[in-house]
């Protein structure tokens, strides 16, 4: 026996219930007494198919929502896509098209499941088509009947399932190099261009020569260079911890208003979180039949395929799978799901993510009072383990500073974000209009950042956190940094292919912005152990600002030692500011072991410029679901305890009042 559960449609806001053994495939009887209202032509068909209790339902769920009734049966489990567009076609007069080993005559089949529009031979095309789509089409019908002798109709499953079966030759060049082959200068699969090199060139004939005549004199001049850039590079984070932090956009957006959303998860050896992961998404507060969740796995993960599959999912959630072709990275296996997304907004997860339920309305609504040009939200991400141990602790120090202070300050600015990984929120027009992202690039969160500032579009950040599991051995997080300033170095050197172009795209303030936040902050790992063993051999034989020959000696190393305080200085102000605003300041201790961690993150910047010549697309697998410690947890239980208040608020002001009782009873 199968529930079939209709939520928010109770005369008292409740749900509605129906039990079935299974779809009822046979007409009813008799439709004239069934106390249904006029249905739309097109879904007439449908009401010998279903209950006549669960058709109404559906009928006030499909007007709350404004959407079409097929969207809402299909939703919930009522009827299944083919028997959906099989009623229909009927209704049509159109001809069911199961598309089975159907040619791929389209010449851009990947196209297909955007537009539900398929070429199947001289004037002849299969139309998928759902909600609104069908009252289109039914009214196109109407108009010009001999439609009908050049139309097939099919349900948009089996127009997806046809495409992957029929174009994988081509979905998987498009995945792998759809970038690269549009604009070959934005992508770390193509060789540079003469620009960068042009410009390395030239640095070293300047301090070639220099070097060799006056060694000293170019020590010295290369060390002021270094101490300036790093000292802006500490300026800018400084500068955000003044900055108020900002106010969380209401998320009261009616359902009816909602558009349709569709959320991404590239998924490889994560068989050991699937279970949390479906439960967040489950708990994410959007009406599923606007949503969509897709599940990017690769063909030889045998394990998190099954573990998926066993939690029988409702038809919100599919799972795709990646081209077996190199690179095997996840924005690969993210452009993989590119053609198949039909929601407007597009956000991105990782496999240990939890995000707070009500984090897609706001992302709507920071895009309803944002600017014209803004094209991806970001929201804050924090780690869930912090009790695991001291690494834990830095790290989500770290991010308490980047997510919580210095982005949202970027974003005030109007400055490009080098974007996380994770929750990102986009416009999915636009996102397909910069070329979505970068198989090549191993950190293509902070690459799509810079390149939608330099196609005119802004990025923002929202007050909505996604919890986060941080690597808690050391070997782990030795590989996740590796790649992190292996991909900041891509990043760095694709986008400074041509200086000039980057300039006039960004402009003054946003090119320095992308030299000190993506070329500083690799720069500043690779060169601290030097400044570090500088300072420290100084002070150990007794020579800091004691045995200094010349002015000029004293202040080369004065100014070495205040570049490497005010390093220290800004990254522990973000950290504390940023643990203070996640009421973490019991952990602000581990700044204190600041020096420590800046050593391992020098070892990873160097193991990422070393792995960058002998492996560039190499990607590290970081492992899940060994958390020890969970944050997320307390704060799972104040929401359950805040979500069930809430209902029982609601459900006492629904509740009628109690009939006054008579003498007799």
């Amino acid at each position: 026996m199968r529930e079939i559960r209709l939520p928010g449609l109770s005369p008292r806001g409740g749900s509605i219930r129906f039990f079935r053994r299974k779809p009822r495939l046979a007409p009813r009887p008799s439709a004239a007494s069934d106390g249904l209202p006029e249905l739309p032509p097109e879904f007439a068909a449908l009401r010998h198919l279903v209950d006549p209790a669960v058709l109404r339902a559906a009928m006030r769920r499909a007007r709350a929502l404004d959407v079409g009734l097929d969207e809402v049966l299909r939703a919930h489990g009522i009827l299944s896509p083919d028997e959906i567009a099989k009623a229909l076609a009927r209704a049509l007069g159109l001809p069911f098209d199961p598309l089975d080993n159907a040619p791929a005559t389209s010449p851009a089949l990947s196209g297909a499941c955007r537009t539900g529009v398929l070429r199947r031979a001289a004037g002849i095309h299969t139309i998928a088509a759902r909600g609104k789509e069908l009252r289109s089409l039914a009214s196109a019908l109407r108009r010009d009947p001999k439609l009908k002798s050049r139309l097939l109709l099919t349900s948009p499953e089996r127009m997806a399932a046809h495409v992957r079966r029929a174009g994988a030759e081509e979905l998987s060049r498009e995945a792998v190099s759809g970038l690269r082959d549009w604009r070959p200068a934005l992508s770390a699969g193509a060789r540079g261009k003469r620009g960068l090199r042009k410009l390395a060139l030239l640095t070293v004939c300047a301090i070639s020569p220099a070097a060799y005549c006056f060694p000293q004199e170019t020590l010295a001049v290369v060390e002021f260079a270094l101490c300036g850039s790093f000292l802006a590079w500490a300026g800018l984070r400084l500068q955000a911890c003044p900055m108020q932090k900002p106010q969380a956009p209401r998320a009261d957006i009616a359902d009816r208003a909602l558009p349709y959303y569709s959320v991404v998860v590239a998924l490889y050896r994560e068989a050991r979180v699937v279970g949390q992961l479906v439960a967040a998404l489950k708990r994410l507060e959007y009406p599923r039949e606007k949503l969509e969740i897709k599940f990017v796995c690769e063909a030889d993960d045998e394990a998190t395929i099954a573990a998926i599959e066993a939690l029988r999912l409702d038809p919100r959630f599919e799972i795709l799978i990646a081209p077996d072709a190199a690179p095997r990275t996840k924005p690969k296996a993210l452009m993989a799901a590119l053609p198949f997304v039909r929601g407007r907004f597009l956000t991105v997860y990782d496999a240990e993510d939890v995000p707070e339920p009500d984090q897609l309305r706001k992302a709507l609504a920071a895009y309803a009072r944002g600017p014209k040009n803004l094209a991806c939200v970001q929201a804050r991400l924090a780690i869930d383990n912090v009790g695991d141990n001291w690494l834990t602790r830095h790290f989500a120090a770290e991010y308490a500073g980047l997510f919580d202070v210095f982005l949202p300050a970027l974003a005030d600015l109007r400055l490009p974000l080098p974007l996380g990984g994770t929750s990102n929120h986009f416009r999915t027009d636009v996102l397909r209009e910069v070329g979505g992202w970068d198989p090549y690039n191993v950190t293509e969160d902070a690459d799509l950042g810079m390149r939608l500032a330099r196609f005119g579009y802004l990025s923002g950040v929202i007050d909505s956190t996604t919890y986060e599991e941080a690597p808690a051995r050391l070997g782990a997080w030795l590989k996740q940094r590796t790649r992190w300033c292996k991909g900041w170095l891509q990043t760095w050197f694709v986008h400074m292919r041509a200086p000039g172009a980057l300039f006039r795209e960004l402009g003054l303030g946003g090119f320095l912005a992308f030299q000190l936040l993506v070329g500083g902050t690799v720069l500043a790992a690779l060169v601290h152990p030097f400044f570090l063993a500088l300072v420290l051999t100084d002070a150990t034989l007794g020579k800091l600002f004691v045995e200094s020959d010349t002015i000029g000696a004293a202040l080369r190393q004065g100014l070495v030692v205040t570049t490497l305080l005010s390093g220290y200085l800004a990254s522990a102000s973000l950290a504390l500011l940023g643990l203070r605003r996640r009421k973490l300041l019991a952990s602000a201790w581990v700044l204190l072991l600041l020096p420590l961690y800046w050593i391992l993150l020098s070892f990873a910047a160097w193991r990422g410029a070393v792995q960058l010549i002998a492996a560039p697309y190499l990607w590290e697998k970081t492992e899940h679901g060994l958390a020890r410690t969970s944050r997320y947890g307390k704060c799972r239980r104040q929401s359950a305890l805040a979500d069930a208040a809430r209902k029982f608020r609601a459900a006492s002001a629904n509740r009628p009042p109690p009939r006054p009782r008579s003498a007799a009873n």
